[in-house]
């Protein structure tokens, strides 16, 4: 028999050498790149568009009352505060993981066992009372209370509450991030809207013009002044922009239909404004700061980074596994086999304490499997971090060069329209006159429709530009 000092070593030992000999595989490690440039275009000036609050960032009161709908009544905003609510949950699990449970237990049953086992060789010669023998079958009736913990010893039920509390906050980056690109949908679908609107009215305007042409075209024709191949040019080219009539009607019903989706509600006409669509609308300045400051105005950066440090603390309780847990066990009550006894005190009382030391030995593969999918996890995170960052960037420098050339492009598309225009009437009395012919006329009103329909998308782009670089550097959610 061992002496009990020569025990307990032995037994510490053997705990010792089997933690020794499980060799646990090591946690890949690759640090984030946070390196960005210096600046865009060369522009160090700290201010920053997107620290603006969108309801002074957009200035139309029409949008504003449209996006505060949304805000309330978009249905994938409302999905991302469902899951925000779960994320919550899931830290009250965690939490309840690292505090010990406590349960009450109710039982009765009923058992007979074989006379010739050792148990029942055993009941049979026992006596509870002088005269009477345990009774057969034999009952069982248990009212304790039963408790159990176990204890963190290696950090894995905290490290799990923290990447608990990381997701819930990356959750709440997701949900910005819903409200950045639903406020940037909203904008962009409005201005559309009002592009349409003015496209609509400008080929209203070409077809009275047109249909005045006509008239003028076929008097000349009654005098022997023109052709009928001129009187049916004209009439084509009047179908031609009635058709493109219907066609920008439908847009608008899409368009609007796209809000309304938004919205969350059903279609119906969207309230807009009704005044002249020019670059007036534009802000007066966009200031796009620092690339350094995406890292904390982009909710989709703050969340990457959010669900990296999560991944990260998902490869520590993985590795956690490896180590052997300490499961701590009690429970305290009254047991009898029959109702009668189980009041009986100290006679039917029972109490229990134990503790277990369990740690995988052999065939720990689906352990290893695990840990290797968080480690791959962990590096999936990270790399998707980084390309958020040089995503933000992209897009801002691609949007500030964008805002830039259509500035350029408008001023040249606006004295192309103002050229047109003029030819219109100048071509109408040369008509008149005899002087041009009708292909002149022609080509002259379908050539100021195009620059005036080109004119009015120039200005749309331009609007759809400030509210994508507003998006990019990172408003729109405050």
């Amino acid at each position: 028999m061992f002496n009990k000092k020569i025990y307990v070593p032995l037994l510490f030992a053997g705990i010792c050498f089997i933690l020794v000999s499980c060799k646990i595989p090591a946690v890949t490690q690759r640090e984030e790149n946070k390196t960005v440039p210096q600046s865009f275009s060369n522009n160090r000036d700290t201010a920053n568009t997107a620290t603006i609050q969108w309801r002074q960032f957009f200035t139309d009161p029409l949008l504003i009352n449209l996006i505060d709908t949304a805000l309330k009544n978009n249905q994938e905003l409302l999905i991302t505060l469902q899951e925000i609510e779960i994320s919550r949950n899931e830290i009250g699990i965690r939490q309840g993981k690292l505090l010990p449970a406590v349960n009450y237990r109710a039982a009765m049953g009923v058992e007979k066992v074989g006379r010739y086992t050792s148990q029942g060789a055993g009941d049979a010669g026992t006596d509870i009372k002088p005269g009477k023998a345990m009774p057969e079958p034999l009952g069982d009736f248990n009212l304790s209370a039963v408790a159990s913990w176990e204890v963190d010893i290696w950090k894995k039920l905290r490290n799990a509450k923290k990447a608990a509390i990381t997701k819930y906050l990356s959750t709440i980056e997701g949900k910005n991030f819903v409200i950045t690109n639903l406020v940037a949908e909203i904008a962009s679908s409005y201005y559309e809207l009002l592009a349409l609107d003015n496209q609509l009215a400008i080929v209203k305007q070409n077809i009275a013009l047109q249909n005045n042409a006509l008239e003028i075209v076929k008097v000349q024709k009654e005098a022997s002044k023109a052709t009928e191949l001129a009187v049916k040019k004209f009439e084509a080219e009047v179908y031609s922009s009635q058709s493109l009539e219907f066609n920008i009607l439908q847009q608008i019903t899409e368009t609007e239909n796209r809000i309304n989706l938004l919205l969350g509600r059903f279609p119906q006409p969207v309230t807009r404004s009704t005044a002249a669509f020019a670059t007036s609308l534009l802000p007066q300045s966009i200031n796009s700061g620092i690339p350094a400051q995406l890292l904390t105005n982009r909710p989709d950066i703050k969340q990457a980074e959010l669900e990296l440090a999560a991944a990260k603390l998902d490869v520590k309780v993985a590795r956690a596994e490896f180590y052997p847990s300490l499961d701590l066990s009690a429970s305290f009550g009254v047991q009898a086999f029959n109702p009668a006894y189980i009041t009986r005190l100290p006679e039917s009382l029972l109490y229990s304490l134990a503790g277990d030391l369990v740690g995988p030995l052999i065939n720990r593969r689906a352990i290893k499997v695990e840990f290797y999918n968080a480690n791959a996890r962990q590096l999936q995170a990270m790399y998707e971090y980084e390309r958020s960052i040089v995503t933000a960037c992209v897009e801002v420098s691609s949007t500030l060069s964008n805002i830039q050339n259509l500035q350029k492009s408008y001023a040249l598309k606006s004295k192309e329209v103002e050229a047109l225009t003029q030819s219109i009437a100048i071509s109408g009395d040369l008509f008149k006159s005899a002087r041009a012919d009708y292909l002149e006329v022609l080509m002259t009103q379908r050539d100021a429709l195009d620059a005036k329909l080109e004119l009015v998308d120039t200005i749309k782009e331009q609007l759809i530009a400030t509210v994508n670089i507003y998006k990019s550097l990172g408003g729109g959610w405050q």
